[in-house]
């Protein structure tokens, strides 16, 4: 099979057509590893590979089908997985030189069971130093490209997931949101990035960071495809106490109807800013046609709305901050020298009383219970997953929008996405058209806490209305 239909297949057509012996998992596993190759070294997407224990896991899945045994829904697809998370044998730095030996003895929870689904893990992708930035550059491993401009960001802090998706090198990646880590890139790559609802996928034992505000999730081209991955890492683990039972968990049917069949009973509201995000022109445009395109597409009759709350990129960044010091402060006596320039005093930014910590999270309460008011009145929530396309390299964020100037350490280019993380809620960015510089522009779906299945199935209706191009185009990766 060559690279170009390899590339262009999803994660559930690769294993059916596994499972069918229509093709092999062996040939799904080199046609993954020459395009690693092939693409690569100059996008940066990934720190290892993993192409000798990928071929071996490849050749007991093929074993196993052709002695018709249960082979799993992931059967014989290619899986790329984040630096941060944990990985039995293979490194996980943390994007740091402080952690540039360390390899786990054990497997994080979901890798654990994407294992056991069949996958074909091929490698692991990168991430800024302990993931503190919107875009995906270390001392380290150096700087991750989008496919799509390789003059530009791909986001972060799943940079690397995202640029692995949208160049074809895999179909399937895991990333990790605690501020919007799965869905920037996603929205600046052109895919589908899920972050689920807080505990409904264990994340443990992995690096410390983040503990009430990080979830892992899947990044994809297809909906059907974040909704298998979905499915296979979440529930409950012993080994994760804030893992959470709840909500219906059939997310590959609701990814599966496809259609606007009783979606018209859902209330829908839509808001392009929150009421207080700076969002580009060309961002709003498109977003404006994309509500049109939906309602009229699903003949749902969506009302402009908002929850009351204003930006809450201070109050996310205050907690962020803290359970970041608790983390990664230790580490700062024997390598700050050695850390990405600027991290160092990111970390330090954190180190506040106790008190502050649990002021702040009291005030969290309150901005969840304004959400959860909200979600009384409606159902769905749609607004931009970014406020503009992807920025350049060598930058911190936008250096403006819609007229705003932001400084380096100013956060609140990425104001809409820090909401799902300090409320716990469900958010599901896809595309939905692109800015005037020809790049992807996101849609973001938010619903109720442990409503993920709607939040697929609503993700799954727009894909239907609208479907959008699976990969970065040839002409960008052929550069």
């Amino acid at each position: 099979m060559s690279l170009a239909p390899y590339a262009e297949l999803d994660a559930v057509g690769i294993a059916r057509a596994v499972r069918g012996r229509e093709c092999s998992a062996v040939e799904m596993a080199r046609a993954a590893l020459e395009r690693i190759e092939s693409l690569d070294g100059e996008l940066g997407a990934f720190t290892v590979t993993l192409g000798e224990s990928a071929l071996a896991g490849a050749k007991g899945i093929d074993a196993a089908v052709a002695s018709g045994d249960d082979v799993g829904p992931l059967a014989g697809v290619p899986v790329s997985i984040k630096d941060f998370v944990w990985m039995r044998g293979a490194l996980a730095t943390n994007g740091s030189l402080a952690f540039r030996d360390f390899v786990p003895e054990v497997d994080c929870v979901p890798v654990a069971r994407i294992r056991a689904a069949g996958a074909t893990i091929v490698g692991k992708t990168n991430n800024p130093e302990f993931c503190y930035r919107g875009y995906t550059d270390n001392a380290l491993w150096g700087v991750t490209r989008n496919p799509w401009n390789r003059e530009r960001t791909p986001g972060g802090s799943s940079g690397g997931a995202g640029a692995s998706v949208a160049a074809g090198m895999t179909p399937l990646a895991i990333g990790t949101d605690g501020g919007g880590s799965v869905r920037i890139p996603a929205s600046y790559c052109g895919l589908v990035g899920v972050k689920p609802t807080f505990g409904l996928v264990p994340k443990e034992p992995g690096f410390p960071g983040w503990k009430t505000l990080s979830i892992i999730g899947p990044l994809s081209r297809t909906v059907r495809d974040a909704a298998l991955l979905l499915a296979v890492t979440s529930g409950v683990d012993p080994a994760d106490d804030m893992s959470y039972p709840g909500g219906d968990r059939d997310f590959v049917a609701a990814a599966g109807a496809g259609s606007a069949e009783g979606l018209p009973v859902l209330r829908v509201a839509y808001s392009a800013d929150g009421g207080f995000a700076a969002v580009d022109a060309d961002v709003r445009r498109v977003f404006a046609d994309a509500v049109e395109r939906f309602a009229a597409g699903t003949g749902v009759a969506a009302a402009e709305a908002h929850p009351a709350v204003g930006d809450a990129i201070d109050l996310w960044g205050l907690i962020s901050g803290a359970e970041g010091f608790a983390s990664e402060g230790p580490l700062l006596a024997e390598h700050e020298a050695e850390m990405t320039p600027g991290t160092a005093d990111m970390i330090r930014a954190g180190d506040v009383p106790a008190v502050t910590y649990i002021d702040a999270m009291h005030e969290r309460g309150r901005y969840t219970t304004a959400w959860s008011e909200f979600f009384e009145e409606f159902d769905v929530l749609l607004s931009p997953t970014m406020q503009s396309t992807a920025f350049g390299l060598g930058l911190e964020g936008p250096q403006e929008i819609e007229g705003r100037r932001f400084a380096a350490d100013d956060g609140a280019w990425a104001s809409l996405v820090v909401a799902a993380n300090l409320t716990g809620q469900p958010a599901v960015t896809v595309p939905c058209g692109f800015g005037d510089d020809g790049l992807p522009i996101g849609l973001q779906i938010t619903t109720r806490r442990f409503e993920d299945a709607l939040a697929l199935r609503v993700a799954a209706a727009w894909e239907a209305v609208a479907p959008w191009p699976r990969l970065a185009p040839e002409s960008a990766l052929a550069r």
